[in-house]
């Protein structure tokens, strides 16, 4: 019905993982397999633990396999190769992009609206945005994050905290659209924003991940879920 979709595209995996181990159970009943890893394929995967759950589904495994696995104890030393660094990575690469960037409350305490503009190098993600702006202007865009199994998780921006008691949470937008994990902005949701405790949300990493463009208008809105 939601054309193989499971949960949202960061459950995919364990999901994936589940119906395969259990597959004796539910026979002679079929799950449409090729639907679901459609769905999968066609996500462009970049935080290390969305990845981590999918991989073993791809190859038909899962994790209740990992008990069985066995090691080779070999004594081989032979380096593994040294993959070149990609564009954004490489430190030698000196072009520079500009991005907007606004820290917006509306929901709770003294209203605000602040904006910069900072330079950061080319490739860079959306953490270096932020640290930039703090770099530049710390009495108003000091943030703080803690770290997940997803990556750093925005949790206060200009001393506003996010609390699951009240629902409150720093959601990231690239204009009207909301930051999804795969580095492009999406059609709304909550993909890409940090969501407060618990870190059951994988798109709460999304500051390590999307990379804004060049004159982009990042903004960082106090919302509740």
């Amino acid at each position: 019905e939601r054309g193989g979709m499971m949960g949202n595209i960061y459950s995919m995996g364990l999901a994936l993982q589940a119906l395969e181990s259990t597959e004796m159970f539910y026979a002679p009943r079929e799950w449409d397999c090729a639907q679901a890893f459609s769905v999968v394929y066609g996500h462009d995967y970049r935080q290390p633990m969305a990845i981590a759950q999918v991989l073993p589904a791809l190859v038909g495994r899962s994790y209740l396999e990992a008990a069985n696995v066995k090691c080779d104890d070999g004594t081989s030393t032979a380096p593994w190769p040294r993959p070149s660094l990609p564009p954004e990575l490489d430190t030698t690469t000196e072009a520079l992009i500009l991005v907007n960037y606004s820290i917006i409350n509306h929901l709770q305490g003294s209203p605000f609206n602040k904006s910069t503009s900072v330079q950061v190098r080319a490739g860079s993600t959306l953490l270096k945005v932020l640290e930039a702006a703090e770099e530049k202007e710390p009495t108003i865009f000091s943030f703080q994050t803690e770290q997940t199994s997803w990556g750093p998780m925005v949790v206060s921006i200009h001393g506003l905290a996010a609390n699951p008691d009240d629902r409150t949470y720093w959601q990231f937008l690239s204009g009207a659209d909301a930051i999804q994990e795969g580095g492009k902005p999406g059609l709304g949701g909550t993909q890409g924003v940090a969501v407060p405790r618990p870190h059951t949300h994988p798109s709460s990493a999304g500051v390590s991940v999307y990379k804004p463009r060049d004159g982009e208008h990042i903004q960082a809105v106090f919302s509740t879920y």
